[in-house]
């Protein structure tokens, strides 16, 4: 299925031209669509409710998996999306792997929505959360994992009244404009989707003073409490990871997905399952590590039309990536790369401009040996190559702004042409840019 003969996607296109851009945080429109749709969001399976500004996505990957393995069928709701509108609804199937949505269900979904609002004034992204509800309240299945789309309180999906369990993981600068300008208003806001009495899971926090706020929330709605370091916990030993809490220790194998922060992460998605109700076996919780899917973070490109354009014997990773939060984390990912099997590092990178280049930058510093910066693909908002080659340039880089992906593999092509040793290469810096590279190379999320 193309994207140009996707019946969803005209119908959202619809939607679109009609409705303003972007976010404007508030749960009075949403609410009074729902309303006018029976309200589906009161007729679903058990809901774990993630927020958080990085790993979100993570754990939500992880509880799936470990769900599924235990053969359970799981809802998912994503945001956004990396190529196709259909990513972000995957239905569960009992006993194997949910799917996406497909188009016909999607793009019916989406016109019953739209007819629902009569045309009065509200955001895309409200009327396709509203779907989100529809959909799932519609297709049977055991769990529903919802993701928020942005901060939490006034988020679209926080209409949710009595989750199975809230995950808050970690929380960092992002969305500023919105969410506020520290680290403790970001943590009341994303605290929003907690509910009186519900469980709630605290992933692991950098931020004392996020972390500080996100308790003191918990506590004062009497939600029982699970925190990171604290309540459960996990780490390497001897090649395997091993994960604690109240019901003792469990020795699983290391996670499929790259990276040591992941390992805070699956921590997180074992304790979000086991609060929400759930109690899979360790065997179930082992397929589900060593399983588990995320695209477009982290990942390797092995094959594919772009992969096949990079050096020869390249090594490259995408990731969608886009603060300094998660700047850090992929650092120190390549970082650990470098000490196993050291090669010179590249970075290809695009923005919007409501990130903050030079907290992503810093990150890199002393491990890049030049970043080339591009443009993101039919974007109104993404940062112009040489601008953003400036902020690259002013954290010390050796930078080049170049037109495409494609340019700057073709750059290092040469560049390598002759060399004994194949470079690894870093695409990233936003979503938009990696769901451009994944269809580009023929490879989306499947």
């Amino acid at each position: 299925m193309t994207v140009a003969a996707s019946e969803a996607t005209q119908e959202i296109d619809k939607l679109l031209a009609l409705h303003p851009k972007g976010f404007d945080l508030s749960l009075e429109r949403v609410t009074r669509l729902l309303d006018r749709l029976g309200n589906p969001q009161d007729r679903l399976p058990p809901v774990i409710h993630v927020a958080g500004t990085n790993g979100k996505g993570s754990v939500s990957a992880f509880s799936r998996a470990i769900l599924e393995a235990a053969g359970l069928s799981v809802h998912v709701h994503t945001s956004p999306h990396l190529v196709t509108w259909h990513e972000r609804y995957r239905l569960g199937i009992k006993g194997g792997r949910g799917a996406y949505a497909t188009d016909a269900v999607l793009a019916d979904a989406v016109r019953r929505v739209a007819a629902a609002n009569r045309g009065e004034i509200i955001t895309v992204f409200e009327i396709l959360t509203a779907v989100t509800f529809v959909l799932f309240s519609e297709h049977p299945a055991d769990v529903a994992i919802i993701e928020v789309g942005l901060g939490g309180r006034f988020d679209a999906t926080n209409v949710i009244k009595t989750p199975a369990v809230t995950t808050i993981m970690p929380i960092s600068l992002d969305h500023q404009a919105y969410l506020g300008d520290r680290v403790e208003l970001i943590a009341a806001e994303k605290a929003g989707i907690m509910k009186r009495g519900c469980p709630v899971v605290i992933g692991q926090q950098e931020e004392e003073a996020a972390r500080d706020v996100l308790v003191t929330t918990a506590e004062r709605l009497r939600c029982p409490v699970s925190v990171y370091g604290q309540d459960f916990m996990a780490h390497e030993e001897f090649g395997r990871l091993i994960y604690q809490d109240d019901d003792g220790l469990i020795d699983l194998p290391l996670p499929r997905l790259p990276g040591r922060h992941q390992y805070a992460n699956a921590a997180a998605a074992i304790r979000t399952i086991r609060a929400a109700g759930f109690d899979p076996s360790d065997e179930a919780i082992e397929k589900g590590l060593t399983t588990v899917e995320w695209p477009g973070r982290l990942q390797r490109l092995t094959s594919g039309r772009l992969a096949e354009r990079a050096p020869k014997r390249a090594e490259i990773w995408v990731d969608g990536g886009h603060n300094p939060g998660a700047g850090k984390v992929i650092a120190e990912t390549m970082a650990n790369l470098e000490e196993r099997d050291p090669r010179p590092l590249f970075l290809i990178i695009g923005m919007i401009n409501t990130k903050d280049p030079a907290g992503y930058f810093q990150a890199f510093s002393g491990l890049a040996e030049q970043v080339f910066t591009v443009p993101i693909r039919d974007s109104d908002v993404g940062i112009d190559p040489a601008a953003l080659a400036e902020d690259a340039a002013a954290q010390g880089f050796e930078v080049e702004p170049v037109s495409s992906v494609t340019e700057a593999l073709a750059i290092l092509s040469v560049l390598f042409e002759n060399q004994p040793i194949a470079p690894r290469i870093l695409i990233g810096g936003s979503l938009y840019l990696v769901g451009n590279v994944l269809a580009d190379n023929g490879t989306p999320p499947r």
